[in-house]
């Protein structure tokens, strides 16, 4: 399939070698900062413009991949009218797109995704259309470049969005406060790199309901006492360790 890559960022960059790595052709990469749109155009052996007046006008599928605030306003300059063009974000309605053609749908990637990434990893792509003909082709092309392929309209790829910002965004925020709280107490936060990834990896196997360990769902109050004391001078993390304590023993 030939594919026109609208965006120069880590989803744009990840998906180009996706694409690529799949045996499909990227003809084009559309970014704004020359400098980003010839570096990725040139990994992935393509034309690039930042001029989207300029686009090529012989691939058949579109794909937009930049900042969610920055989907209606790409869509409704593009020169396309019956070409099929694709959103890759979990909160944007693929109805923004009308603007860009008649022809719109969804390849949402659900994973964080860096361009800095040596190996490409697993991603679960979700796909969706505005008519059955291009959801079929979608599909096909996912399949192509994924093991967990999916369909979600609007409303369940948001609700999935909302998921996926609780167990990433804010476990990775927990992350921030740790290692911040560990270097505040001369504490090797590296030490505490085999737990989570041996935590992330439990719960491919079992509900993380019944993978939940410490000392909230123990009921064990002298311990959650005693952490709750060196927190004192940790307003932020003491409030949240409280928090969390209440909300797993309130699901016991």
């Amino acid at each position: 399939m030939r594919i026109g890559l609208i965006g120069t960022g880590n989803v744009a960059t990840i998906l180009g070698r996706k694409i690529k790595a799949a045996g499909h052709e990227v003809v084009q990469v559309y970014g704004r900062a020359a400098t980003h749109a010839h570096q990725l155009a040139s990994e992935l052996e393509a034309a690039y413009t930042t001029d989207i007046d300029r686009l090529d006008q012989t691939a058949q599928l579109y794909i937009i991949a930049v900042a969610d605030a920055a989907i209606p306003a790409v869509a409704a300059s593009l020169p396309l009218k019956d070409k099929l063009v694709v959103h890759t974000a979990g909160s944007v309605s693929k109805e923004v797109l009308k603007a860009a053609s008649t022809r719109y749908g969804i390849l949402y990637p659900l994973q964080s995704l860096r361009k800095e990434m040596q190996q490409l990893p697993d991603i679960p792509l979700l796909v969706d259309a505005n008519t059955p003909e291009d959801l079929t082709l979608l599909q096909d092309l996912a399949l192509g470049l994924s093991a967990r392929v999916g369909v979600a309209g609007d409303e369940q790829r948001l609700k999935l969005h909302v998921a996926a910002v609780m167990v990433s965004n804010f476990t990775n925020h927990l992350y921030t406060l740790a290692e911040r709280y560990c270097e505040a107490e001369q504490a090797d936060f590296s030490l505490l790199h085999p737990l989570i990834m041996q935590v992330a990896a439990r719960i491919q196997y079992v509900s993380p309901r019944e993978a939940q360990t410490g000392p909230a769902i123990r009921n064990d109050t002298p311990t959650i006492d005693k952490h709750l004391a060196l927190l004192e001078q940790h307003g932020e993390m003491k409030e949240l360790y409280a928090w969390f304590t209440k909300s797993i023993q309130g699901r016991r």
